[in-house]
């Protein structure tokens, strides 16, 4: 092996409120193990940067363990095989798995790693977006809990991140009337013109999303997509029609708060109009119903059905920088790192 050295982005405080890439993170050198037989070595090509590893980022127990310090951390990564000592793999294959972050990675439980075949004209990071854990989030959530019917009004927030714009063309694939919600003129006009949302409203703008959400859902709203929380769910959920669908996919408008908001009580509100209510992590459809997922969204793709919009950091050393901005809301679409 040639390489003796990799850099790793690794955490090095506990984040208190929004992230600092420069205090909270660090671009730290270290050892390539030597390669075992059963092993891979990998290249990173793209890393994904999620709002979900906000939380990982805080010492307090969840569905997942924390990041911990002066570790790398982890995520969603496609990567080329520089060597192989696995038979499953050869130099040259372009795999999919939940990696440290590294430039280079030596892989000895390849259980984990998905080879991909990458088809002409589709970037391999759309494995880490439409196509990986963002596009099944949207999907598998919207069709297992949304339970959408055509003709029916579907609310968006986080409409230009990379699972709400999924979710607003999914509905408009299966006729709903969709409605976005997002903050600045560029991204509305981003939902509106490529996109084709019916209406989106800028948060940023406005200082009562209730009456916005009830001018521009005059039928009332049946399912909720809820990638934000806080006083934007508020206003979202005071106009819902009875067996409204409120699916609770994140909480981002939360996630570098250390204290708990209170807000509307809403059990009365679920109970009066007979609302769902449901959170969930999308690997619970582990297994087919996500490999049949994968499969809708290729089709979706190939037939021009889906617009994949991406905001891409080039060099490993930016994503900290890549993984702040995206929580300032300074993506549209997914946020990848172009590893150099």
């Amino acid at each position: 092996m040639s390489q003796t050295k990799t850099r790793a982005v690794h955490l090095i405080n506990r984040p208190a409120g929004l992230p600092d890439a420069k205090k909270d993170f660090a671009v730290v050198e270290e050892q390539v193990p030597q390669l075992e037989e059963g092993s891979v070595l990998l290249r990173s090509l793209y890393v994904s940067v999620d709002p979900y590893m906000r939380g990982r980022m805080k010492d307090t127990k969840s569905y997942v363990p924390p990041f911990q310090l002066n570790q790398p951390l982890e995520g969603g990564v496609v990567a080329e095989v520089e060597e192989s000592k696995n038979d499953k793999f050869k130099t040259g294959d372009i795999v999919l798995g939940q990696l440290p972050w590294r430039e280079r990675n030596v892989v000895s439980k390849v259980d984990g790693l998905n080879k991909l075949t990458v088809q002409e004209g589709v970037s391999p990071s759309y494995y880490l977006g439409v196509l990986g854990m963002p596009g099944m989030t949207a999907l598998l959530a919207f069709e297992n809990i949304g339970e959408p019917k055509e003709g029916e009004t579907l609310v968006v927030s986080g409409a230009a991140g990379a699972v709400g714009s999924l979710v607003g063309q999914l509905g408009k694939i299966l006729g709903l009337r969709v409605v976005g919600i997002a903050g600045g003129q560029e991204k509305i006009n981003f939902l509106k013109n490529k996109l084709g949302f019916d209406e989106v409203i800028d948060y940023k703008s406005t200082d009562d999303i209730k009456g916005a959400i009830a001018k521009a859902c005059p039928k009332g709203v049946d399912i909720y997509y809820d990638n934000v929380g806080g006083t934007i769910s508020d206003g979202v959920s005071a106009n819902f029609n009875r067996f409204g669908r409120w699916v609770l996919c994140g909480a981002i408008s939360q996630y570098n708060s250390d204290k708990v908001e209170t807000g509307p009580r809403d059990e009365f509100l679920l109970i009066s109009r007979s609302i769902k209510k449901q959170g969930f992590i999308v690997s619970q459809w582990a297994g087919p119903k996500w490999v049949e997922g994968v499969t809708k969204m290729a089709g979706y793709l190939k037939e021009g059905k889906i617009v994949v919009e991406e905001t891409v950091k080039e060099g490993f050393e930016n994503i900290p920088n890549a993984f702040v901005e995206l929580l300032t809301g300074g993506n549209t679409g997914k946020m990848v790192v172009k590893v150099k």
